[in-house]
């Protein structure tokens, strides 16, 4: 059996866990040497993240220091597919005077990020908020109600 199946049939956590990090997982797979290079995406680094799994949601953290929100995008692909993707550069504080220089400078990001997660089955694509503030992205995708319990009625037999 594929360790995806023996994730589902283990526990809740470790099932939304593969759908979250699948579609990571077969890029790997599929191209381990170059595992988000390719032409389109070249220069294209992950963002790191918190999934927090509520009773009503699924809360995404990110940081995106330096960046602001006309930076970011999040949409949602085939339906299931949330992406998240960062444009923007952090800018650089030049000097007041002239003559001023770094003497180092490692604090730069990445042009561009991008990260994708499939969404479970529970989870409500049409309404799906962000937000960013002090420099954390907060994505939140509220989840469907869970399908009402069949009830069992007593029929008599007359």
């Amino acid at each position: 059996m594929s360790r995806t199946a023996d994730s589902f049939n283990g526990n809740l956590e470790a099932a939304v866990n593969t759908l979250f990090n699948y579609p990571e997982k077969v890029e790997k797979l599929l191209f381990p040497s170059r595992a988000h290079e390719t032409q389109e995406n070249k220069g294209v680094s992950s963002i790191p993240v918190d999934i927090l799994d509520s009773p009503k949601e699924y809360i995404f953290y990110m940081d995106v220091p330096g960046l602001s929100k006309s930076d970011i995008q999040v949409t949602v692909e085939d339906e299931k597919t949330l992406v998240i993707q960062c444009s923007g550069k952090r800018k650089r504080e030049d000097g007041e005077d002239e003559g001023c220089k770094y003497l180092r400078y490692e604090r730069r990001a990445p042009q561009k990020m991008l990260r994708k997660f499939i969404l479970p089955d529970n989870a409500n694509v049409s309404v799906i908020t962000a937000k960013c503030e002090n420099g954390v992205l907060t994505v939140v995708v509220e989840k469907h109600p869970p399908p009402p319990k069949s009830k069992t009625v007593e029929v008599t037999i007359g």
